[in-house]
């Protein structure tokens, strides 16, 4: 467990720190660079509308490797997922700007833009599962918790590097070819990726099915798609969270409040590292206590942290900024620890490669793609504390809290066997929870 929890997670912080240093790009020097024309708000937004094509492609991805993984098995898709992300990302650092191309280059940013989102749809569904359907029940949460830690592990790698070319590089030369430095070093973090996960060995539980789904889209949709909807609402507030710290944050402070982007990126990597620590404890408090619980209180206090949250990032001082990421990055690590345990054990195991990654990967349109657009929007006519911002994400954390209200709970040792469960989710009841 281990080995094979080591390498889910340097996976899964590959994947992520591709998708990532798109992110932080597109916060500090997409716009200008690629949408000169725009006024610098119209910029910031078609910046950060390239940025939510990658969500949106992000539920393609689980269908198509979905689809992969409930066929052919769960370590093809790791392989496949992990160079479809690596390559599109070190195409992006090799594109013209605007004015070398001209609409063409906006174009091509998009498409492979589009292209990381499809990898990375299927990259979180192959490296939980591998995890989860190899972990003991009773510690199922902890392992599974693994590949959490590596989206913040990709997030620290990607604003590290940014961090370090920003403190070394002049302006102009962080503009003309520094920010395209972290989309080339993705290429030899896919290959060290490739190695890792070249001897991992094939879920034994997908080894068991012995008549896989035909099409398992179809059955998801037919016999689960209200359990699908209501894990894609639950998940939207810590999509909408985590963006809305490391993405419009980051655009609004340095752009409206003028703090310095190594104060701004020192600050949220300081409160992305408390998270990552963070998340196997959560998970253990998971695997003690049920995951619905943790959920729950996740999103309880998310709504009750949105309008402190952005009242100390208008402060624009370090330490009250820093405060408000680690209050929110608090409340989306007591939910995403458990998610990776909580998910596939809603879905009995021949359609659970599509069905846990759709509905993760739907929560993050909602959550993740919509939230530096509205973010951006909202704030441009506010004063110095954008309040709207924290009436969208608390509206965001209210609906999450209803929806993981109607979920049933899955831990193998406390969930009562005749529960009934909400229409559309009877076998997913029965799921990895049942196989033990």
């Amino acid at each position: 467990m281990p080995r094979l929890a080591a390498a889910s997670l340097a996976g899964t912080a590959i994947e992520f720190y591709d998708f990532f240093v798109y992110g932080t790009a597109a916060a500090l020097v997409l716009g200008p660079l690629f949408f000169p024309t725009f006024s610098p708000l119209a910029g910031t937004l078609a910046a950060f509308a390239t940025f939510g094509v990658g969500f949106v492609a992000r539920p393609l991805g689980s269908v198509l490797f979905g689809h992969i993984g409930d066929r052919r098995g769960r370590r093809p898709v790791l392989v496949v997922s992990l160079l479809l992300t690596g390559a599109s990302t070190v195409a992006v650092g090799c594109v013209p700007t605007y004015g070398s191309i001209g609409v063409a280059a906006p174009v091509l940013l998009l498409v492979l833009r589009f292209l990381q989102g499809l990898g990375l749809g299927g990259e979180w569904g192959g490296a939980v599962l591998l995890t989860a359907e190899h972990a003991p029940a009773g510690r199922r949460g902890l392992w599974s918790s693994f590949p959490q830690i590596g989206p913040a592990v990709g997030f620290l790698l990607a604003n590290g590097v940014v961090l370090a070319l920003s403190a070394t590089l002049t302006e102009a030369q962080f503009t003309q070819w520094g920010w395209r430095v972290p989309f080339w070093a993705a290429g030899v973090l896919a290959v060290l990726g490739l190695w890792l996960r070249s001897s991992l060995p094939e879920s034994p539980r997908f080894l068991e099915i012995e008549a896989p789904a035909r099409v398992p889209l179809v059955e998801v949709v037919r016999s689960h798609w209200r359990l699908v909807l209501l894990t894609a609402g639950g998940l939207a507030v810590g999509y909408a969270i985590f963006y809305a710290v490391t993405t419009w944050s980051l655009a609004y402070a340095t752009e409206r409040l003028g703090v310095s982007r190594t104060v701004m990126l020192t600050c949220i990597m300081a409160a992305v590292v408390v998270k990552g620590a963070l998340t196997p404890v959560a998970a253990l408090l998971g695997d003690r206590y049920g995951r619905r619980p943790l959920c729950l209180a996740g999103c309880a206090a998310a709504a009750l942290w949105m309008f402190p949250l952005v009242a100390l990032l208008g402060t624009g001082e370090p330490l009250p900024m820093f405060l408000g990421f680690l209050g929110a990055m608090l409340a989306f690590v007591t939910m995403f620890a458990v998610i990776a345990a909580y998910l596939p054990e809603l879905y009995e195991p021949r359609i659970r490669c599509t069905g846990a990654a759709v509905g993760y990967n739907l929560g993050g349109v909602l959550g993740g793609a919509l939230t530096p657009l509205a973010a951006t929007a909202l704030a441009e006519h506010s004063g110095r504390v954008p309040w709207g911002v924290g009436a969208y994400l608390t509206g965001i954390a209210l609906l999450s809290l209803g929806c993981f209200a109607m979920l049933p709970e899955t831990r193998p040792e406390t969930r009562p066997a005749a529960r009934p469960a909400p229409a559309g989710t009877e076998a997913g009841a029965g799921g990895l929870a049942a196989t033990d």
